[in-house]
């Protein structure tokens, strides 16, 4: 991961624009190829970014992330750079869910058709290069799906299937892949981002999926 600190102006262009005047930001490249530009505010969401697979060039100040798949591109222009340093992360052992959200994805595995009829659990757990996927499965069609599962669901669970997406996408015998959102609930800014990448969002009622008719006996 390459980290660097710059007074720097952003512009993107493609599916919409948008323009980030002269300031302080911190500019993170990562090991997957995407590139994200953030303030001192806002928690982990970034103020604009490109995800993988892409190019970055830098050509003196102006530094250019072009999507691959797109015509998507955001231009950083660099005034001053305050800090400028890479580092090794090493393989993430990645997210450990909590007891609920685990509970839901092994319940889900054994109960695919929820999704609807037909549909078959090819493995749970796929393995990608950047983490598993929870439910690699095929529908009705034989059109292969990938389910990402969390307890609610937000952006940034979004953003991670939206990566897996792209790298199950490359592969020629699963692909094409599209995906699949499903939480107990689904805020309505991730539901805007993710209908905006033709990912499908699906609710799930963990109670029911549990078996469990007592509101008294719920787990929430």
């Amino acid at each position: 991961m390459r980290l660097v600190i710059a007074r720097c102006q952003v512009d993107y262009a493609g599916r919409l624009t948008a323009h980030l005047p002269l300031a302080t930001r911190l500019i993170l490249v990562k090991a997957d190829g995407s590139v994200s530009i953030h303030a001192d505010d806002r928690a982990y969401k970034p103020l604009n970014w490109m995800s993988p697979p892409c190019t970055l060039v830098e050509d003196g100040d102006a530094w250019t992330v072009q999507s691959t798949k797109t015509d998507d591109r955001l231009v950083i222009e660099i005034d001053e750079i305050l800090h400028d340093s890479s580092h090794e992360l090493g393989v993430d052992p990645g997210l450990e869910k909590d007891g609920v959200e685990a509970h839901l994805q092994r319940l889900l595995a054994e109960n695919v058709t929820t999704f609807g009829d037909g549909w078959r659990l090819v493995r749970r757990e796929y393995p990608t290069p950047i983490g598993p996927v929870d439910l690699l499965c095929r529908d009705a069609s034989g059109a292969t799906v990938a389910v990402e599962i969390k307890r609610r669901g937000e952006i940034d669970g979004v953003e991670q299937l939206t990566r897996y997406l792209e790298l199950l996408n490359r592969d020629p015998q699963l692909s094409p892949v599209r995906g699949v959102f499903a939480a107990q609930e689904i805020k309505p800014q991730a539901r805007t981002l993710a209908n905006d990448r033709d990912i499908t969002c699906v609710t799930v009622d963990y109670n029911a999926l549990r078996g469990v008719d007592d509101p008294s006996d719920r787990l929430f």
